[in-house]
């Protein structure tokens, strides 16, 4: 049988509240090697990013990670069996037990940005002399030609678009203070920002006033904010998963 593996957690940790449940409803259990713990279940079969085990996986990394640090795995994770996970554990028992320390007592947040269409326009309108002087000129000449409405369109993309580049910079600079750590997440689509902060649990108040401070401060974005998350984007790839586990497609702690 196959090991579902949700995150890597302190070897002396208790046990796991006993109406926790995996993927698939299976039962948790806790493999330890050392100082060092692994929070598994069997792996159901022909498993599925579906919403219902999506949200099992997030609400055992949530519950657990209420109760002390837990470095997350992604969705999907799956070991041959409970003796290769333990084995790993023990391998990179070192870089386990730094990142265990470094994420102590921190959760993480993932902000995203991106333009409200007919607020960024005005706002463009207003801050581009040129842009501004030739949307004025056109409208007094009832329209303007073809190639001035063309030119005119040309440039308020072009406005938008380092619009974009420079509203994103500005919500990472005015959210890094606040948080120990930052991971700039891929580019997706419709976002000009996707960026993750790790904040000290006890410092969240602070972090959610400095974006209430960038809502204010930028109406023409939308922000939106999910978390408190377990330290997904802080858990180093590579050794930050265990050797034989395979990734299911999708990522539990995406916003």
């Amino acid at each position: 049988m196959s090991t579902y593996v949700y995150g890597i957690i302190a070897g002396e940790r208790a046990d796991l509240p006993e109406h926790l449940s995996g993927v698939g409803e299976n039962p948790l259990r806790v493999l330890r090697a050392g100082a060092l713990a692994a929070v598994v279940s069997d792996a159901p079969e022909g498993l599925r990013p579906k919403r219902r085990e999506l949200l099992a996986h997030q609400n055992v990394l949530a519950e657990v990670g209420a109760e002390g640090c837990v470095l997350p795995m992604r969705f999907g994770s799956v070991a041959p069996d409970d003796t290769s996970v333990t084995e790993v554990l023990a391998e990179r028992a070192g870089h386990y037990e730094e990142r265990l320390r470094a994420l102590d007592g921190r959760v993480e947040y993932n902000v995203k940005a991106n333009h409200v269409e007919e607020a960024v326009l005005h706002h463009v309108m207003a801050s581009n002399p040129e842009v501004r002087a030739l949307a004025e000129a056109n409208r007094k000449s009832g329209g303007g030609s073809y190639d001035d409405k063309i030119r005119l369109g040309e440039m308020v993309a072009g406005a938008v678009r380092a619009q974009e580049s420079q509203d994103g910079a500005v919500v990472q600079r005015a959210l890094e203070p606040a948080a120990d750590a930052v991971s700039v997440g891929p580019e997706s689509t419709g976002w000009l920002a996707n960026v993750s902060f790790l904040v000290e649990r006890d410092a969240a108040g602070t972090f959610m006033a400095a974006v209430d401070r960038v809502r204010e401060d930028m109406p023409h974005l939308e922000v939106r904010l999910n978390g408190p998350l377990p330290p997904y984007s802080f858990v180093e790839p590579g050794p930050a998963e265990p050797a034989g586990t395979t990734a299911g497609g999708a990522d539990a702690g995406a916003g």
